[in-house]
């Protein structure tokens, strides 16, 4: 059985949480790994059914993604979180938590998150019509010590995917492949961050 682990997508509502965790999640189930992907829209219709915005009830939905993620990954599986994680501390704890934990932070623009717009959010909230919406009128926490950072508006998702594959490889959480055309001075740039942020 392949070790497990958990990848943590965390940004603004459009900053491409979704797109980047199903194509990671079709990446990990053809290198062989059993993969289960936990969206946070999902459990908010699931699992948290019934709690508020307010920042109490999502720490409680953080924790509880957290808790089946941790069960999940001691068990083998590759989980990929993909859920806004808005606070710096309920992220810190549940990395802790896990341990296993690979923290992807998707650093999109509010103003172009707000362009893609693709469920109409950010318009309702612009409007006064959802409040505690992040980016609005509650606070993003910016991560300080991601393994990797995405500026998706300023590259490709399949570009974003190749350094996320990169990353976990050279973490040694999943085999390394050397034909993806991914060069050892971009390899060398990805140690470097990760031995600067104490990951190597």
């Amino acid at each position: 059985m392949k070790n497990g682990f958990c990848v943590w997508f965390t940004g603004l509502s459009a900053s491409g949480k979704t797109t980047l965790s199903n194509l990671l999640q079709k990446a990990l189930l053809e290198r062989g790994f059993s993969v289960e992907v936990l969206d946070g829209d999902i459990i908010r219709k699931n699992l948290s059914k019934g709690l508020s915005f307010s920042r109490d009830d999502r720490n409680t939905n953080i924790k509880r993604i957290g808790f089946v993620a941790n069960l999940l990954a001691r068990n083998g599986v590759a989980v990929i979180v993909a859920a806004i994680s808005p606070y710096k501390n309920i992220r810190d704890e549940v990395r802790a938590e896990i341990g296993d934990f690979i923290e992807i932070y998707l650093d999109c623009p509010l103003e172009v998150c707000i362009e893609r717009d693709p469920k109409g959010l950010y318009r309702k909230a612009l409007a006064g019509e959802i409040k505690h919406f992040t980016g609005i009128d509650d606070p993003y926490e910016v991560p300080e010590k991601s393994e990797v950072v995405i500026r998706s508006h300023e590259e490709s998702p399949q570009e974003s995917l190749a350094r996320i594959l990169r990353t976990l490889e050279i973490l040694g959480r999943i085999p390394a492949l050397h034909e993806d055309g991914y060069s050892e001075a971009e390899a060398e740039v990805i140690k470097k961050r990760l031995t600067d942020l104490g990951y190597l």
